[in-house]
């Protein structure tokens, strides 16, 4: 428990891996938090431009972490909106989206969600939203 801990400490006080010229693991782009919930989300599958996520439905507000991995064939990011969707979607929204992503790479994302309401998540690379690389989380 106490490492832990002290990987939590180095963690959020930016250790400096990268400037030592680590090689970035999913780990240093967390804010994990004992009270998060995980949410593993897969970008590339089922299909190139789909996202298979592990709950997208029933969430209650509170924090989550987002572990996101690309295993399609070519660039993906995750993307949130951080305001609930009042109408139909235009693809585009204000949030908080991972870095472009090659196949195979991984990283994580954690917010917390404040209020109820369904939260679009959608890729941001042109026209993967438009061919249906997107969906909808329900917080309630």
């Amino acid at each position: 428990m106490r490492r832990k801990a002290f990987l939590a400490v180095v963690l959020a006080s930016g250790f400096g891996l990268l400037a030592a010229g680590a090689v970035a693991s999913s780990a240093i782009f967390s804010t994990h938090t004992a009270n998060a919930n995980v949410i593993t989300v897969v970008a590339g599958k089922p299909g190139e431009l789909a996202f298979q996520l592990s709950k997208s439905t029933k969430l209650k507000v509170g924090t989550y972490v987002f572990k996101v991995t690309n295993k399609g064939l070519g660039f993906h990011t995750f993307k949130f909106c951080t305001t609930p969707v009042m109408n139909a979607s235009k693809n585009t929204c204000t949030g908080k989206v991972t870095k472009l992503l090659s196949a195979g790479q991984s990283v994580t994302l954690t917010y917390t969600f404040a209020a109820k309401g369904t939260y679009e998540y959608l890729c941001t690379v042109p026209g993967h939203a438009a061919a249906g690389m997107k969906g909808d989380l329900k917080v309630s």
